[in-house]
């Protein structure tokens, strides 16, 4: 029998159901306008990712990743979910709080599963001008201080942060610091596989120091980690396009199977936990147009390098913030969960190739 979760209505049948057919996502916005995310209200989106495997290939697993937060920005709801496995439910990682649905195929069928996840987003800003007195439970800000397999805190990435942030008075003052090094010093690189490995000192010794979100935001986080400041990486996908027209901070149509993104975000005492997106900045210097923008304070780029450092917009859901998970039934541990996993037998499939997996992800606001 299928394990109940109290935020997940299960809806498994026998036989699988359609993907749910979703609209065109709407055009905010035709032209670009200057980047400024404001306090907004919620907008409420769902996304659906529908799995088809081959048959005949042995016993099949999916984990699929479902939005685990609820933050100020962020209200995950429910999680629906139709197909003919032979187990499936919805699991929390007791370490991380991380959320996936996990379902278990018998050989012989031709496994198919359909999830649906509802959540509500809005804009995440801050204003500079106002303090407050933060408080979070210390074990996160703990864990927001270790290493982990892809985020060593020696060696390099010590060496690097050092360098980095000598003089920095504040945690502020080396997170801007880091911040500013990152789109600095940093490219994106349009040969990176999916958002990158995010492997921290494989990115500081490649040649130009390129990489994907995952690579160039989880260098951020390695880079203030080992500075004494606490970080992690946020791991979504983007669901709608920017309201400021750049084609390449937004989802530009209902089809998200390429749209996963990995944000960021530090601990500041006097602000609580603060965006932070250095790779978006990169991202629109390297692909916003035909022409590699190589200058931050370049007109079209200089706004977005300046709002990234505290704010992001709510066109984008955030799954977990989990580092070397363990999902079950999975023989390795991940470094991070942003793609649906399956395997075919004894074969793990390849999250980053969609139609061999095959799984195709679509979004919807509603």
């Amino acid at each position: 029998m299928f394990a109940a979760n109290r935020r997940t209505i299960l809806q498994m049948a026998l036989a699988a159901g359609a993907a749910p057919m979703l609209g065109a996502l709407p055009a905010r916005a035709a032209s670009k306008r200057a980047f400024a995310p404001q306090p907004s209200d919620w907008r409420g989106f769902q996304i659906s990712t529908a799995v088809k495997l081959p048959a005949d290939r042995g016993a099949a697993q999916v984990w699929l990743p479902v939005p685990s937060l609820t933050t100020d920005y962020q209200r995950s709801l429910d999680n629906t979910f139709t197909g003919n496995a032979k187990t499936a439910e919805i699991v929390t990682d007791p370490v991380t709080g991380a959320q996936y649905l996990h379902a278990t195929f018998e050989d012989g069928v031709v496994p198919e599963l359909v999830l649906t996840s509802r959540f509500e987003t809005r804009n995440r800003t801050i204003d500079w001008t106002r303090t407050t007195e933060a408080h979070e439970d210390p074990a996160v800000l703990a864990a927001a201080l270790k290493p982990s397999a892809n985020k060593p805190l020696d060696g390099v990435v010590a060496q690097t942060a050092a360098e980095i942030t000598a003089g920095a008075a504040t945690d502020l003052d080396k997170v801007k610091a880091i911040y500013a090094w990152i789109v600095a010093h940093c490219y994106r690189n349009l040969d990176t596989p999916g958002c990158g490995p995010g492997d921290t000192v494989a990115t500081l010794t490649s040649d130009g120091l390129g990489g994907k979100c995952a690579d160039l935001n989880g260098l951020f986080v390695g880079l203030a980690r080992a500075s004494g400041v606490p970080a992690r990486d946020v791991y979504g996908v983007r669901v709608a396009p920017s309201e400021f027209g750049f084609k390449q901070l937004g989802a530009n149509t209902a089809s998200v199977t390429g749209a996963q993104h990995c944000r960021a975000e530090v601990w500041l005492s006097d602000y609580g936990w603060v965006a932070m997106d250095p790779a978006d900045v990169l991202k629109v210097m390297r692909a916003e147009t035909d022409t590699w923008i190589k200058d931050p304070s370049d007109p079209l780029v200089a706004a977005v390098n300046a709002a990234l450092l505290g704010n992001w917009e709510g066109n984008w859901v955030g799954f977990n913030t989990a580092e070397d998970l363990a999902l079950d039934g999975r023989r390795a541990a991940l470094p991070f969960l942003m793609y649906p996993q399956g395997t075919l037998g004894d074969h793990d499939l390849d999250e980053l190739d969609a139609k061999a997996f095959s799984y195709d992800m679509t979004a919807q606001e509603i």
